[in-house]
């Protein structure tokens, strides 16, 4: 399970539409064939990453925005 606290706290999450993004990885990720708990959790890490990698600020359409930037970072 993955969590957004300590050295991955991104409180800027809290944001309006930012849940909603959340779903929408999670359904792409289900989309491509993940079981659900590997979505959910899959789509957790990147939600936090994208986060994290925009930084404080963020509107949830800056989130997938930051996708391929996180899986460049992956070596995807």
């Amino acid at each position: 399970i993955n969590s957004a606290h300590y050295d991955r706290a991104a409180p800027w999450l809290a944001t309006a539409g930012s849940g909603d993004v959340l779903a929408g990885f999670i359904a792409g990720l289900l989309a491509r064939g993940f079981a659900p708990m590997q979505a959910a959790e899959t789509a957790a890490w990147l939600h936090v990453e994208c986060a994290r990698k925009f930084g404080p600020g963020l509107i949830a359409e800056d989130l997938p925005e930051q996708l391929p930037a996180v899986f460049r970072d992956l070596g995807l």
